[in-house]
């Protein structure tokens, strides 16, 4: 029998991270094939080419090199190169994580040519539509035959919008990707040393959503509350290449705050591992933060990662506290990733 062919669509870091562990299952099994499509959504070296790198994904099949632009341009450019490439190859399956313009695009190709969508990250929702990751996430889910969950409020999520069908709960991805890299990066990287950071004795911090650098007085405010929140600890910066030109634009203050260039994924797993705080508008970085039991405050007004805030991990940066803090059940063991696998080939149309 030929294996099962999956075409995967990747774009931006997050989803680099959860390809890997995705992509090393399919490596290990005799049953399955993978081809990789990277749109280009994430293009510069130190945000996209060390990723593969250093998770061994390989370099992807086809890259579209589509970056910049409005968000409906960018998304139209990737839905014309996506379908041009199913077109081609006719893979049996189109997988697509999270909710970015290259998880959207991918989705959508896939739907109109009627090869079925696998979603991983499905039933996420913030309840904030200006959001546009709430956007692709909501249509994503709503074109997807199987929609893999990470936890069971998502599911709770999609059967509130009448999608019951093809969903099912089989833990976090990212989880898997993260158990991969921390043994790896104690071992490998040298980041703390060479920015002379003691374990546990300074706070990590990342800002790169448009919600908080788009306007000067909210970029000046999230600053502050990092500053007020790590207490006195040195904080450390690395800064994504849009808000660098935010700062820089608006004449942001940052005070004590320390900036450094993107770093890695086995360097930022070795930051999130010795940090004492967490403060990020990244969902990605939250879920890790937990992963590697560290607290969290999040720099927006909601979060699509309720379980880390009911379980007392993570913390809106408008609530002053923490609730008392216990393990969350609903990300798995690390087995996530063969659970992807296993509900594909489960799959029956």
């Amino acid at each position: 029998m030929a294996p099962i062919t999956v075409l995967t669509v990747v774009g931006a870091r997050p989803q680099f991270i959860k390809a890997a562990a995705v992509s090393r299952a399919i490596r290990a099994s005799d049953d399955f094939s993978e081809i990789m499509l990277h749109t280009g959504q994430h293009f510069d070296e130190m945000m996209s080419d060390v990723f593969f790198r250093e998770l061994e994904i390989g370099k992807p099949e086809v890259n579209l090199a589509i970056h910049g632009g409005t968000h409906g341009a960018m998304t139209g450019q990737m839905l014309a190169g996506i379908e041009a490439c199913l077109i081609k190859r006719r893979p049996d399956w189109v997988l697509v994580y999270g909710d970015t313009n290259s998880t959207l695009a991918g989705a959508l190709a896939a739907a109109k040519l009627h090869i079925p969508v696998v979603h991983v990250e499905a039933g996420l929702r913030s309840f904030n539509r200006r959001m546009p990751e709430e956007v692709n996430r909501v249509l994503t889910d709503h074109v997807s035959a199987l929609l893999l969950s990470p936890t069971m409020t998502g599911v709770c999520n999609l059967q509130a919008e009448g999608i019951t069908r093809g969903v099912h709960h089989v833990g976090d991805v990212m989880y898997d990707a993260m158990l991969h890299a921390q043994k790896r990066s104690r071992e490998t990287s040298t980041i703390l040393a060479d920015l002379r950071l003691s374990e546990g004795g300074f706070a990590l911090a990342t800002v790169h959503r448009a919600e908080n650098t788009d306007d000067p007085a909210r970029l000046q405010a999230v600053m502050d509350a990092i500053v007020d929140a790590a207490g006195g600890l040195p904080v450390v910066l690395p800064v994504h290449p849009r808000t660098r030109q935010a700062i820089a634009r608006h004449a942001t203050r940052l005070g004590p705050i320390r900036t450094i260039d993107p770093v890695g994924y086995i360097d930022m797993v070795r930051l999130l591992d010795g940090a004492k705080l967490v403060l990020t508008d990244s969902g990605g970085l939250q879920k890790e933060a937990y992963f590697a039991r560290r607290p969290c405050v999040t720099l927006r007004d909601e979060t699509e990662w309720t379980e880390t805030l009911d379980h007392g991990w993570n913390r809106l940066w408008t609530v002053p506290d923490w609730k008392p803090r216990s393990d969350i059940a609903d990300y798995g063991t690390g087995q996530a990733a063969a659970a992807v696998l296993d509900a594909i080939r489960a799959y029956r149309g």
